[in-house]
């Protein structure tokens, strides 16, 4: 008998040992135009966040969390890959999105953080909007996803012939009026799902995916379709916010985290997965009470001022990540490529260049991290660039209003951690801030060679 208890605990140990030399789990969850101030702990007022509000507790909160882009296609590919969309082809200045007729897509001598993690071992996994090509040939399962579950695009690109014309579709909660199809690896399987459902459906698979793999490493990408409008709540969460039908989706997509975290917690997977929470560009508020908000920056998405670009970030991973910390050393989500790879051992592609940085320092509280200048496009066109605390915009324009952009010379300049939401122009105060800023950007353009776009060529629509 006692035999049998010391080879029982010799297995255990060495099944704990095991566990303990795999490289981390990593989870983004990464939602779409949700807004710098559209949680509680950022400071929203009446939607209830009370899982982000926790994960950011037990983790790490950065205040200047930015995305590389105003809109969704070419900020995703920044995200994936860690490079400006430039440099991928996925931007372009008057096609600032594919569309469900565009026939181009991510290209695929690009390599994602999913093929650079199977390299390692890791079953990935990808649920949700994808919007980096519609076409087989662009899908995720073409990207090193060795699963899908989700909308190919946008949950407004397919309305259908009986939807409300203009704007006015966007304010209609009426399933039948779209028809995006859902997509289980490249197959549809359903041509018009019920979208009150996707925030519920999706969490299912990413509760299932996370314990079908809990036993290997794994990633999960779950880019969630709201709170992008049309907006949809399931029966459980309609109704139920103090904010209307904005906060219903919002709530909703909080309890979506919170089943994931609780999902790590009880397969005992804590202590070594990572969880990301970001959005891929700021709230869409040309649709009133229907989209979000930026709290005290200005504009919002499809804008280059600090609405548009700052998003909320949170990193939790007990016992690794810092608990509690409020982080005002900016980060890029380009910045999550390199950093996982550093995590999990991965060697960070040499044959290109990688525009974000290992954050790790300032995750673990090791360090800081060396930031060159971070530069802000509206597709393929410089609008503004940041060095440490100061802002430099040669070119401004509303995010979808009918005025011109309009140029600056000598740029306008803001102080960021001073005033945030960009009112003071300071620029004729710092000449020299002004000019060390065009030197480090005519440095950067000087070295980047951007790819074709791949969203100008598009096909009939079907």
């Amino acid at each position: 008998m006692r035999c049998v208890l010391c080879v029982l605990a010799l297995l255990c140990i060495l099944c704990q040992t095991t566990q303990a030399e795999l490289p981390p789990n990593v989870i983004v969850i990464y939602a779409d135009d949700l807004g710098w101030g559209d949680l509680a702990c950022y400071g929203h007022p009446s939607i209830r966040t009370p899982h982000l509000d926790r994960m950011a507790a037990e983790g790490m909160r950065f205040t200047e969390f930015y995305s590389a882009a105003e809109v969704c296609t070419p900020s995703r590919a920044a995200l994936l890959t860690g490079r400006y969309p430039m440099r991928n082809g996925m931007c372009h200045d008057q096609f600032r999105v594919l569309r469900q007729n565009s026939k181009g897509g991510l290209p695929k001598d690009e390599t994602t953080l999913a093929e650079a993690l199977k390299t390692k071992g890791y079953v990935t996994g990808c649920i949700g909007k994808w919007h980096l090509g519609h076409l087989p040939e662009h899908l995720p399962p073409q990207h090193g996803f060795d699963e899908y579950f989700g909308l190919p695009f946008s949950n407004d690109m397919r309305p259908t012939p009986t939807s409300p014309p203009g704007r006015d579709k966007f304010y209609v909660e009426k399933n039948e009026y779209w028809a995006t199809p859902l997509i289980r690896g490249t197959d549809i399987i359903e041509p018009q799902p019920d979208q009150r459902l996707l925030t519920r459906r999706y969490t299912e698979e990413a509760v299932k995916f996370i314990r079908t793999h809990n036993a290997k490493p794994f990633f999960l990408y779950f880019p969630h379709t709201f709170p992008h409008v049309p907006l949809f709540a399931s029966d459980k969460f309609r109704g139920q916010s103090p904010a209307g039908i904005y906060g219903d989706v919002v709530e909703e997509l909080d309890w979506s985290v919170g089943q994931v975290l609780d999902a790590v917690r009880q397969e005992g997977l804590a202590e070594r997965t990572l969880v990301v929470f970001s959005s891929d560009n700021g709230p869409w508020l040309i649709f009133d009470t229907h989209g979000g908000s930026a709290g005290l920056l200005r504009e919002g998405k499809g804008s280059t001022w600090e609405g548009g670009m700052r998003v909320p970030g949170i990193f939790w991973w007990p016992g690794k990540v810092k608990s509690g910390v409020i982080q005002r050393e900016m980060a890029l989500t380009m910045d999550v490529f390199p950093t996982v790879c550093k995590l999990a051992g991965v060697d960070v592609p040499t044959d290109r260049t990688i525009d974000g940085r290992d954050i790790s320092p300032l995750l673990f509280g090791t360090g800081t991290v060396d930031r060159e200048v971070f530069l802000y496009y509206r597709g393929q066109t410089l609008y503004a660039a940041r060095l440490g605390v100061w802002k430099a915009h040669f070119i401004t324009r509303s995010a979808y209003g009918n005025d011109k952009s309009e140029s600056h010379e000598p740029p306008a300049l803001y102080n960021l951690r001073v005033d945030p939401s960009e009112r003071f122009d300071v620029a004729a105060k710092h000449p020299d801030v002004v000019a060390s800023i065009k030197v480090a950007v005519d440095k950067h353009v000087s070295e980047l060679k951007p790819a074709p776009s791949q969203l100008i060529e598009t096909v009939p629509a079907k």
